[in-house]
């Protein structure tokens, strides 16, 4: 396993550029198969792209925002009290990959974005508290943990099929959360990885002996004290009683909470801006005070600058891909070999490759559920199961798509080509589970 690991890390470390340049050769690489795969001129392909970049603005905020105020969350004193905690029983290097994964993989399956901030987190507090952990590695392991969001609560796809008015409520229907991520095929599955990929993470572990990269101990630190600043901020002034006033987040954060049980007891349903809105007040109720809130934002801001930059290229690479048809190609490529059993083994593949061209479950399941849906019916297939494969394509693929793993790039201030060549060998792993999944659920219901 040391070989394979070293040859993954040593060829990520030679060949893989920054997620930035990454998104950059997509889009050309889009611009490419669109002209010599579907026949389409360049003007019409850079007109496609650009009409579209900012398509996705609307979700490119809601994803910056889930992912800011999920740091919020992650941050706060309670959570922090109890990933200390968590932090201070672990005393081995192994055991620490294990911690790590566990929390990015829990927090992912209750909430992504919580999930992508709180593994980094958890994996930068282990590898200052724990000698010999081997830092790459760790924040790689906690990362994988994103994986499980497919699985989980806020699973893009799952949920937004099973809410009433959805966008192809008139093709497939309304489709139950448990008939897809509660379904006894997926639940099991979610157990299988969850015991599974931790042990694989420990196993790629540098053996006692072998080159182990620390932590640099800086990055623990708090930085320079501001006197001056501070002295303005503890001045007994109004403004200051206000801006420090618990009373304000307790009776605001209680207006929000208000708020979210008469939705659902008026049978609203839950979706991403619900989502930012239960994380927000959320937020403003754990960290006490709206000064403290806005402290812990400014912070978590820091972490999404490169998602603030790159999703408009992704959403002109989508573009191009629904303009030109190259979506639905690559979609029949594989639903024309299907049938009715294999369909969600092909509808896993095909996202799988999408996904590195539409990094987004929603935007994703927008141009490729159309043609997975027509060939589920058409077979007489599971639309359910279609549906779930191809969300599990999409988190599939995330653990070796460089766009989600920024934040945890901007927390431990490593770079891509440090990190990516173990997540691909936790990829391979999570795939032959993936793979073997829907197949088992596709042939035997």
């Amino acid at each position: 396993m040391s070989k394979i690991t070293g040859f993954f890390t040593e060829l990520m470390r030679r060949y893989l550029p920054d997620p930035f340049v990454f998104a950059i050769a997509l889009t050309l690489l889009t611009m490419l198969l669109a002209m010599f795969v579907e026949g389409q001129g360049f003007l019409a392909v850079t007109s496609a792209w650009g009409k579209g970049f900012w398509n996705l603005l609307s979700f490119t905020t809601q994803m910056a925002v889930i992912l800011a105020m999920g740091y919020v969350l992650a941050t706060a004193p309670l959570t922090d009290r109890l990933l200390d905690r968590i932090v201070n029983a672990v005393h081995q290097p192994r055991t620490a990959i294990v911690v790590a994964t566990l929390v990015g993989a829990i927090g992912s399956y209750l909430n992504w974005g919580f999930g992508l901030v709180v593994g980094g987190i958890v994996a930068r507090k282990l590898a200052l508290r724990v000698r010999g952990v081997h830092y790459p590695l760790i924040i790689a392991a906690a990362y994988s943990g994103f994986t499980f969001y497919g699985l989980g609560l806020s699973a893009s796809i799952p949920v937004l099929v099973s809410t009433k008015g959805h966008p192809m409520e008139a093709q497939m229907g309304v489709i139950p959360l448990r008939e897809t991520i509660f379904s006894v095929p997926m639940l099991i599955t979610t157990l299988v990885v969850l015991v599974t990929l931790p042990l694989l993470n420990a196993w790629l572990h540098p053996k006692r002996g072998d080159t182990v990269i620390e932590i640099d101990p800086a990055l623990g630190e708090k930085g320079p004290v501001n006197t001056g600043l501070q002295a303005v901020l503890a001045e007994n002034t109004l403004a200051n009683r206000l801006n420090n006033s618990r009373v304000l987040s307790l009776i605001i954060g209680a207006v929000g909470v208000v708020y979210v049980v008469g939705h659902f007891i008026a049978g609203g349903g839950l979706d991403l801006n619900l989502i930012n809105f239960i994380i927000l007040f959320l937020g403003i109720i754990l960290l006490g005070t709206p000064q403290n809130y806005v402290d812990k934002l400014n912070e978590g801001i820091k972490t999404i600058a490169g998602i603030i930059l790159q999703y408009p290229f992704y959403a002109g690479i989508m573009a191009v891909m629904a303009a030109s048809g190259l979506v639905g190609t690559i979609s029949h490529w594989f639903v024309d070999v299907a049938s009715a059993q294999t369909l969600p083994f092909w509808g896993l593949v095909s996202s799988w490759l999408i996904n590195f061209f539409a990094p987004s479950a929603g935007g994703h399941w927008v141009i490729q559920g159309p043609f997975m849906i027509d060939a589920a019916k058409a077979l007489h297939g599971s639309v359910a199961q279609t549906a779930m494969a191809v969300m599990l394509g999409n988190a599939w693929n995330d653990l070796v798509q460089p766009f989600w793993i920024l934040p945890a790039l901007a927390l431990s201030r490593l770079k891509l080509k440090d990190v990516m060549g173990y997540t691909v060998i936790m990829m391979f792993w999570v795939g032959i589970v993936y793979v073997a999944a829907v197949l088992l659920w596709g042939y035997l219901g």
